[in-house]
């Protein structure tokens, strides 16, 4: 069975990529973009001129391709450019940073609709315009399914990148976002419905805590990391960075009476989604104490030393409960029974 002319951004009788040409689509959309005083030389020439105020860039790239990382028929082009921008944005956030510019490169179809490509770009340019950045440039290519990749640049403002290898004993672990979301939406779509609305809505449209990277940053924030493939693998992350193990409390989520309700409907575990979840994009860090939590944040656990000198990892490289292993996450003190969030290959 074939997919209906939607799910590849086709629109029956609406002029496609095909009919406009590539240099055509181009003009358009760079009409259509905003411009940025940071942005010295933005769309139409060989390259972009992004000016860097702190000397440093910040710089992350993310490839979405459809039917792996969104469907174009359960979200339209609109939706799919904001998530598209999110992904990359958060990175930079999840640095200390603010972004500045995107680069987007789409392939896509020949039949896809130009319409299709404008409300895309929108999506994206929106996205990017929450936090003061703009569409600097990118590239349209013709491929045999949509891919869209999302460079985003930030910058530092003076402050020192926050990196995953900075966590230390007796961090607090804390949280800002909400987590579980996106994941109960996909499961509501998954199985052909379209409600509760606010689930799905996460899914299609994640709503990234931008501000809390630099505000993180500046609180003296040791680890930080973007929550997009689960929340205790993305943790994982900096407990394997840092050589540390982290503890998390599951009685500090909260689980959210639309997860709950849904959760309960499919017989599954609503805590699963919340832990294990990705695609809010929503932020984990390691502050020195709980008084130094920024507002938004909100502790979750702790940071424990379980480091292991180079001589005694070659004679016990993990314990015999897994405990003692450096790079661990336990909940509740004890390893998780599943997979930690979402494995791309």
């Amino acid at each position: 069975m074939s997919d209906p002319p939607y799910a590849t951004g086709q629109v029956v009788g609406r002029p496609s990529l095909g009919d406009v040409g590539e240099f055509g689509v181009i003009d358009a959309l760079r009409k259509r973009l905003s411009s940025s005083s940071l942005v010295a030389v933005g769309p139409g020439d060989d390259a972009a001129i992004v000016q860097a105020p702190d000397g440093r860039i910040v710089a992350t790239t993310d490839t979405l391709v459809d039917r792996v990382h969104f469907r174009t028929d359960w979200a339209d082009a609109y939706d799919i450019g904001r998530r598209a921008a999110a992904t990359s944005l958060a990175d930079v956030s999840a640095m200390g940073a603010t972004g500045t510019a995107l680069l987007v490169a789409l392939s896509a179809p020949i039949d896809t609709s130009v319409e299709w490509t404008m409300r895309l770009a929108d999506g994206i340019s929106d996205e990017a315009n929450l936090v003061g950045a703009v569409v600097a440039g990118g590239d349209l290519s013709r491929a045999n399914t949509v891919s869209l990749t999302v460079t985003a640049i930030g910058d530092l403002a003076g402050r020192s990148p926050v990196l995953r290898a900075g966590a230390r004993a007796g961090d607090v672990v804390a949280l800002a976002g909400r987590l579980g979301w996106a994941e109960a939406g996909l499961a509501v779509l998954s199985r052909g419905f379209s409600s509760p609305r606010a689930l799905v809505s996460a899914y299609r449209r994640p709503e990234p805590p931008y501000d809390l990277g630099p505000v993180a940053a500046k609180a003296g924030a040791t680890a930080m990391v973007d929550v997009s493939d689960g929340f205790l693998g993305d943790l994982g992350h900096i407990a394997r960075a840092s050589r540390v193990v982290a503890h998390v409390e599951t009685d500090k989520f909260d689980v959210s009476d639309p997860i709950a309700a849904v959760a309960a409907a499919y017989g599954t575990d609503p805590l699963t989604w919340v832990l294990t979840g990705g695609q809010d994009h929503a932020l984990v860090a390691t502050f020195g104490s709980a008084r130094d939590l920024p507002a938004g944040f909100v502790a979750v656990g702790w940071i424990d030393d379980q480091h292991l000198g180079d001589e005694e990892r070659e004679e016990d490289e993990e314990s015999a409960d897994g405990l003692k292993s450096p790079g661990a996450v336990l909940v509740d003190g004890v390893p998780f029974a599943g997979e930690p969030g979402h494995r791309h290959f």
